[in-house]
């Protein structure tokens, strides 16, 4: 799914990502080098914040950075739940495992991971899950024996059965999917022409922040508002109520031909947010975004 991006400043932020949103964070070292990140996610206890990429799990707890136990695969498309971990990607050299991997599940943290199909067939970039839901969102990127065309589908039992969804009002390219916490019909899209929402399991969508790069979208764990990272002529961060309203701006680092790829939230301690960005930088706010504090600054572990 990867293209090139267009004549603006946002191609320098996108280099090597544009639509799968790949800017990450990874760690090739035990002593960190952040090189690639591929999603961004704390584990349900809020100890740990999580940074899938092309070498494993990397982790950031107790004010250090190191690698997670487990097969050092090359995880795409991860997102977290209240109980599990999923992903995409590829396996790691020597590992044996079929390329790529379709869907994959963990129970334990990334140590381990069980097959949910789809094995050998698709790697997706774009994949999202409800916090305590087993809703499961993907963009698929070409037809599978699962998936009979491209676009996006779900499913609510673990990958045994997929539906597509009509993705009517969605403008632009898919950059970044969402889904609700406790809302499994409930969704959010960011495209290159804004940040979209819907309530029907993606029938229709409704644009919720129009004539904006969209680039990162995610539900508070309040299950009221909606965070969204976006390009407008400079990097921005925002937050709006699904049930209506104006955005609201919320305050960002300075962040130098950069802008927002992921949005965390500790489901432990809930005024705690993270963000990663394109340039390989990580923050984390303990205030609500109020103020930041950086853990990694252009891939190197603060």
């Amino acid at each position: 799914m990867k293209r090139e991006c267009g004549r603006t400043i946002l191609a320098a932020i996108l280099v090597g990502a544009a639509l799968c949103a790949a800017a990450t964070i990874a760690v090739a070292q035990p002593a960190a080098t952040l090189t690639h990140v591929h999603g961004l996610a704390y584990s349900p206890d809020g100890r740990k914040l999580m940074i899938p990429s092309h070498h494993g799990l990397a982790v950031y707890e107790g004010g250090k950075w190191s690698k997670a136990p487990g097969p050092q695969h090359d995880y795409m498309g991860y997102s977290a739940t209240r109980k599990f971990l999923y992903s995409s990607g590829h396996p790691a050299q020597g590992s044996g495992l079929v390329n790529p991997f379709g869907l994959i599940r963990s129970k334990d943290g990334g140590k381990t991971w069980d097959k949910l199909g789809l094995e050998g067939e698709t790697d997706f970039h774009l994949l999202a899950t409800g916090w305590n839901t087993n809703a499961i969102y993907v963009w698929n990127p070409a037809p599978s024996s699962r998936m009979k065309r491209p676009g996006l589908h779900f499913t609510l039992n673990d990958g045994f059965a997929w539906k597509r969804a009509a993705a009517a009002g969605l403008d632009g390219e898919p950059r970044a999917l969402a889904v609700h916490p406790d809302e499994p019909a409930t969704l959010a899209v960011a495209t290159s022409k804004g940040v979209y929402l819907s309530r029907d399991s993606g029938e229709r969508f409704a644009p919720i922040a129009a004539g904006t790069e969209g680039l990162a979208v995610f539900f508070d764990l309040d299950g009221k508002h909606l965070w969204y990272g976006a390009f407008n002529g400079r990097a921005r961060l925002a937050r709006v109520a699904i049930a209506g309203g104006l955005p609201v701006l919320m305050d960002l680092p300075p962040l130098e031909r950069d802008a927002v790829a992921y949005i965390a939230q500790n489901p432990f301690k809930r005024s705690e947010y993270a963000i990663a960005t394109f340039g390989r930088n990580a923050y984390l706010s303990g205030d609500e975004a109020r103020t930041w504090k950086q853990i990694a600054k252009r891939g190197e572990a603060e």
